[in-house]
């Protein structure tokens, strides 16, 4: 498989969110099934060069310089899921390299003042320096030099070259080194890597896995012939370094879409001249489906919908609308009513709104208004204790929302927890379908409307909207894009946590009537928009990577 083959098949599969992680594993899959460089009849086959290994071996053991281990699991070599060509074979690692383990160094002699021997830890494989060092007699048998192959015996079995300075080997780290006459480490290790991913994948422990030496015993790796091994580790070298600038250049291209993004949902949140402002959004409509290809940028879209439209940037004002401020006195004069039919209670005095502490300027025709100036606002009720009791619920119909229900509701809520009987309706209240509610626990100022009649606790608070309002869509909308930063709303506040007592004084921008409703229609289609690019994105991805592993599958059947 040549360059130009490969990038050929990137091409093809670039969009995948993964594609260049995939191409790398099956680069090493290529090479360990020796279908990566062609083999050549001239090589010396890989039998001729085990018999010298064993030779080696024997001579060895007669020195007494090794033995072979006992105790052994063999990794049944037709279980492994893959073949090798007919020069190739296969042989145990402990016979063609020099498999030993750690030390349980005294853990009170560890330090981390640089004082005595650096000591490597599993969590110190990955590193070319260790964090801990060790102060006190060692045996030289466990000191690792540069260029021994490491593997962490708990947790992900992942084979690593040493690149640091002589160290001691701390317990549950194996150490490989001495390749045998004529062996490629650097090969080796990729198949190595390949079978200790199956046993990590085989072995049944849920949490950490463990590798044992047993194991280790048994591995066989597939050894080609040595010409075929220098080949492969050239070829992997060199499709690994084009991966590289591959990876780069799609990390540039995405850091350059995320700015542009960026700056354009800056632009269109932060401008102030009318004209610029619809160049913006017209430039980032335009080009809508090439700046948002990532789900974070339909998130970062729908947010910028909501600042606009609760800023008065997302339809225009027509000066013949009735202004905010007449529909504020009716709304007044019908809550007056309200409070003399018993139907909310009178509530506390609000001081007068000062403009100068408002989070930002309002077009002319709109006004700064809060929630029991505009309906019915209050906490929810669950007076019993404990909350769980359950005679509360036993037999129960009438429905109880909590915060989790709210927080999953995306702006409408279609679940609930659990049900009341008249019992547990009787310590609580029924808020009517149509509710706002605003989570003042748990996760803070998440927010929806009720789809159905139903009570929540006093973790959460309801506004139900004056009969002036079609909807309380338009107040969801606002606490959406408000939750982020909603003390900045409330400036009467010191406080760092949000309660009722600051969402009374929370400073909503109130448009008129005939503009929220165009508001609303306009954010509605907008919002249709982006679910639209987010299944769009789904799609593209999951057919990126349907269209990866049937390009991946074809280029192996082919390959070499």
């Amino acid at each position: 498989m040549n360059p130009a083959r490969f990038l050929s098949h990137f091409d093809r599969i670039s969009d995948a969110p993964d594609a260049i992680p995939r191409l790398r594993q099956f680069v090493l899959d290529l090479a360990v099934r020796g279908k990566l460089v062609e083999q050549d009849p001239r090589d010396e086959p890989a039998s001729e060069l085990l018999k010298r290994i064993e030779g080696d071996v024997r001579e060895r053991k007669a020195r007494g310089e090794s033995t072979e281990p006992r105790n052994t699991m063999d990794v049944a070599i037709n279980s492994l899921p893959f073949n090798v060509p007919p020069s190739w074979r296969w042989s145990r690692l402990v016979k063609i390299a020099d498999v030993s383990y750690g030390f349980a160094f005294e853990s009170s002699r560890f330090n981390s003042t640089k004082v005595g021997m650096p000591l490597i830890r599993i969590r110190d494989i990955s590193w070319t320096d260790t964090q801990a060092y060790y102060q006190g007699e060692h045996d030289p048998a466990y000191v690792v030099s540069r260029g021994d192959y490491l593997v962490g015996m708990d947790g992900d079995f992942n084979v690593r070259k040493w690149n640091g300075p002589d160290a001691l080997l701390n317990q549950r780290v194996m150490r490989i080194k001495n390749w045998r006459v004529a062996l490629v480490a650097e090969f080796l290790a990729i198949p190595l890597q390949m079978i200790l991913n199956h046993l990590h994948a085989s072995t049944s422990q849920t949490t950490v896995k463990h590798l044992s030496a047993k194991q280790v015993n048994g591995i066989y790796l597939p050894v080609p012939p040595t010409a075929e091994q220098e080949r492969i580790v050239a070829k992997v070298d060199e499709l690994m370094a084009l991966c590289d600038r591959l990876e780069a250049a799609q990390a540039e291209r995405e850091s350059w879409r995320n700015r542009l993004v960026a700056s354009s949902l800056n632009r269109l949140n932060n401008g102030d001249d009318a004209d610029a402002f619809h160049n913006h959004i017209r430039f980032y409509f335009n080009h809508l489906p090439r700046l948002t290809t990532k789900p974070e940028h339909i998130q970062q879209l729908r947010q910028t919908i909501l600042n606009l439209a609760v800023r008065g940037k997302l339809v225009p004002q027509d000066p013949t609308d009735e202004p905010a401020s007449e529909l504020l006195r009716r709304i007044k004069t019908e809550i007056v009513r309200m409070v003399k039919e018993g139907k909310r209670k009178p509530g506390a005095a609000l001081s007068p709104i000062d403009d100068a502490q408002a989070p930002f300027d309002l077009p002319h025709s709109w006004v700064w208004a809060r929630f029991p100036e505009l309906g019915i606002f209050g906490r929810g009720k669950s007076k019993h204790r404990p909350r769980n009791d359950r005679s509360l619920f036993s037999g129960g119909t009438h429905l109880l929302v909590q915060t989790g229900d709210v927080a999953r509701s995306k702006g409408v809520i279609e679940t609930y927890t659990s049900k009341y009987n008249d019992l547990g309706l009787a310590q609580s209240s029924k808020w009517p379908k149509g509710t706002l509610c605003i989570t003042i626990a748990a996760n803070i100022a998440d927010s929806g409307i009720l789809s159905f009649d139903a009570c929540f606790p006093d973790s959460v608070v309801g506004f139900m909207p004056t009969s002036e309002f079609q909807s309380a869509k338009y107040f969801e909308y606002f606490v959406r894009t408000a939750k982020a930063d909603l003390l900045a709303f409330a400036p009467a506040t010191a406080q760092k946590n949000i309660n009722l007592e600051i969402l009374n004084s929370v400073l909503i921008p109130l448009p008129p009537l005939a503009e929220q409703q165009r508001i609303i229609a306009k954010v509605d289609e907008l919002m249709a928009l982006c679910d639209n690019l987010e299944t769009q994105i789904t799609t593209i991805h999951t057919d990126s990577r349907r269209l990866l592993e049937a390009v991946l599958h074809e280029a192996m059947a082919t390959a070499v």
